[in-house]
């Protein structure tokens, strides 16, 4: 029986810092990074991938206000801009792959599941919304959308403007997981989770109901992980190593820690709350729930084993 990994891939792997995004740009950097995945086959490994969506969500809600304010097209709410972004990414990962396994005469079917995941619409997030999509405004923009639309703004932190801010809730379910597990355990690759899932509570009739929300990838990716049994949980970022004092006098790496230590390095604040926070939070989490062990490093440096960050329970 071949073991399972969760594959959380970073922003970075499809959209770099200072590019605009355009389409040549994403599938370079998709399959630059989706080669790397291939030492996982190597050593034995099935895999599901996830990924993040920030830079094409916000793209998508830009396309949704030009295209209301130009020719009065309807608006979609922010879980279809999800799942839209889903889909969209989902096939340039799952294109990419198809083309490195055929280079390297690997036989593996590759499958991209739109996948749900459950919220409660009562999560105390959606009374204080702390996730920032879309794009920059002045303040005076900001506050005329604010108000012809019920939206909430915040001035980012690096003083670049004022942006969209939506609830981030904690993933409680991800649906489809059971197929998903099929899927993986038979060796098909799994695209699945993307952007950390389409946001959905159920009602009082247990019917399902999209809700403006944008999930914590790497939450729901370790979520994923757990539920589907996964023996590893990869992070993937742009740093091969988790530092504490990062970029500071006195920069160390971490190579092994168990999970009380990291929840003390967080407790301590060397993690960056929109950076490697969430990602430490979520290999506590697998972790935690019954996951052997979580490695955070950059994809170059996935087959070797004297790379990355491990958590684990205990050294």
């Amino acid at each position: 029986m071949k073991k399972i990994a969760v594959v959380a891939l970073g922003g970075n792997a499809l959209l770099r810092g200072n590019e605009i995004g355009t389409i040549q740009q994403q599938e370079k950097n998709t399959y630059e990074t989706c080669i790397n995945l291939i030492k996982l086959l190597e050593d034995d490994f099935n895999i599901v991938i996830t990924h993040g969506n920030g830079p094409q969500v916000g793209n998508i809600l830009l396309r949704n206000e030009a295209g209301y304010n130009t020719y009065k097209i309807p608006k979609m709410p922010l879980d279809i801009c999800v799942a839209d972004s889903q889909g969209g990414i989902g096939y340039m990962v799952e294109r990419q792959i198809r083309n490195i396994l055929a280079e390297q005469k690997i036989r593996r079917n590759v499958v991209t599941v739109v996948t749900q995941v459950l919220v409660d619409k009562n999560d105390p997030a959606f009374e204080n919304p702390t996730k920032p999509v879309g794009a920059f405004y002045l303040k005076e923009e900001a506050d005329l959308l604010a108000r012809a639309n019920n939206l909430i703004f915040k001035e980012d932190p690096r003083k670049r403007g004022w942006r969209r801010v939506v609830a981030s809730p904690e993933p409680k379910d991800v649906l489809n997981n059971k197929i998903i597990k099929d899927l993986v355990k038979k060796g098909n690759i799994v695209i699945a989770t993307g952007g950390g899932g389409v946001p959905v509570y159920r009602d009082e009739k247990k019917h399902l109901h999209g809700i403006e929300a944008v999930i914590d990838k790497d939450l729901a990716s370790a979520l994923l992980a757990y539920e589907i049994k996964a023996d590893d949980f990869f992070i993937l970022t742009d740093v091969a190593k988790v530092y504490l004092n990062f970029n500071k006098p006195g920069q160390i790496a971490l190579d092994k820690i168990t999970v009380e230590q990291a929840e003390q390095y967080l407790k301590e604040g060397h993690f960056a709350s929109g950076s490697m926070e969430p990602k430490i939070k979520a290999a506590i989490h697998f972790i935690e729930n019954g996951g052997k062990e979580t490695i955070i490093t950059e994809s170059k440096q996935l087959g070797n084993p004297e790379s990355g960050t491990k958590i684990v329970s205990e050294l």
